[in-house]
């Protein structure tokens, strides 16, 4: 086995992936990059992100590219019994097994917390789902777009500005609690590595995202009794987008006392800051944001982007260009820190992957294999976990381990 220093910092951590489709499978990856070993256990169908987008070959799609290297994929038909079985000897084998279906449906499986800790007393077992269980929702099925207009999200684009509701137009909540259920899994390895004990954790996604949008706009409501209105008026204010300059358009961002000054003296209104009370304190500018972004969107427009580029850099104003997904592809920044990696996969030819964006002085994360065909480590990993060949191949026979199309190809 490589050495901690050489493969990340959670070199030897076995994992079992039961996740599909986004939010599990960008957890796992995460854990995946730090060094762990990933075992993604697909039905014989495979996750469903295989089909999505342009691709080469049939199950190889951009999204699950770029949410499953770093892992081995193996097929087990988890309805059969034997494919049970073969899941609990993998987990004996394991520290943590990761699943995105509502606990009901692993206790159809016969996988509930308890049978597998009975295999694997210090398992960690995690569960990445909808809603917590002790609620009114908890059998609800939960997807981004649901999970964002339960916390409000389509309604906060209302009140900045939108016309109609809108989901945010990235799949933020599953990204969100992935990056969540990731930092809880190594929670829970940190205890169990202090105490010996294993546990079940749960990550719903409905109180992750609440928590996050209410921190923002819970606002005077915080108080009991509330003592102002929900929301934050920075956040919601139609004119807090990028600025169409004379030619394109810019970020900037205007906070402190200093910079609000500095943009009035640019734009030969000093005495608004110096005299005015709407604009003399941060308080005031919140309460006066509405006419405060207004104002700057309106002097935006008299110069080009580079000319405010050029102004704002010189007052030491936060500013940035605004990037397409084409021109991002392409930023000098993220190529100068060597963010895009273009590889060759050993199926799909060239690629352009992207690097684990933490950087480690002794435990660098890095990338030791490619998101894996559909049951490419079927049999290396059973061999692993204690199989022999001909038990492989008795289990090949009975479909538990064929991906559905050649499951179909060879039964009459």
């Amino acid at each position: 086995m490589t050495s901690p220093s050489a493969a990340g910092p959670l070199a030897g951590v076995r994992i079992l992936d039961l996740t599909t489709v986004l939010m599990g499978p960008f957890a796992t990856q995460q854990l995946g990059d730090l060094g762990a070993d990933v075992i993604k256990v697909e039905s014989p169908a495979g996750d469903s992100t295989r089909s999505i987008g342009p691709m080469r070959h049939p199950g190889m799609g951009p999204v699950f590219l770029h949410c499953n290297r770093n892992k081995r994929s193996i097929v087990l038909d988890l309805k059969q019994a034997e494919g049970r079985e073969a899941l609990l000897q993998l987990a004996e084998t394991a520290d943590v097994l990761v699943y995105n279906v509502r606990p009901a449906a692993m206790k159809r499986l016969k996988l509930s917390y308890e049978e597998v800790a009975a295999v694997k007393p210090d398992i960690i077992y995690a569960g990445l789902y909808g809603f917590g269980q002790e609620g009114p929702y908890a059998a609800r099925p939960a997807y981004d777009d649901l999970i964002q207009g339960a916390v409000g999200i389509p309604t906060l684009s209302v009140l900045a500005g939108s016309e109609t509701p809108r989901y945010a137009p990235s799949a933020l909540a599953d990204r969100i609690v992935g990056i969540a259920a990731g930092n809880a899994i190594l929670a829970a390895l940190f205890h169990r590595q202090r105490t010996g004990e294993g546990q079940s954790v749960e990550v719903p996604m409905f109180e992750t995202m609440a928590q996050l949008t209410l921190g923002d706009h819970m606002g005077g409501r915080t108080f009991e009794p509330g003592i102002g209105p929900t929301g934050y008026p920075r956040i919601l204010n139609p004119d807090r987008r990028p600025y169409r300059t004379k030619d394109g358009y810019i970020c900037a961002m205007f906070y402190n006392d200093r910079q609000w000054q500095a943009f009035f003296e640019m734009t030969g209104r000093p005495h608004l800051f110096k005299q005015d009370a709407r604009f003399a304190t941060m308080g005031s500018r919140t309460e006066n944001i509405h006419a405060l972004y207004a104002m700057v969107a309106e002097a935006m427009a008299t110069r080009t982007t580079a000319e405010w580029e050029k102004a704002l850099m010189e007052a030491d104003i936060p500013n940035m260009p605004m990037n397409t997904i084409e021109s991002l592809m392409e930023d000098p920044h993220l190529n100068a820190v060597g963010f895009f990696e273009h590889q060759v996969h050993p199926s799909e030819g060239p690629i352009r992957a992207m690097r684990a964006p933490a950087r480690f002085s002794r435990t660098q994360p890095h990338q030791r294999s490619f998101a894996p065909r559909l049951g490419e480590n079927s049999e290396e990993v059973l061999r692993e976990a204690g199989y022999t060949l001909p038990e492989v191949a008795a289990l090949r026979a009975q479909g538990v381990l064929e991906p559905a199309d050649l499951r179909d190809a060879t039964r009459p």
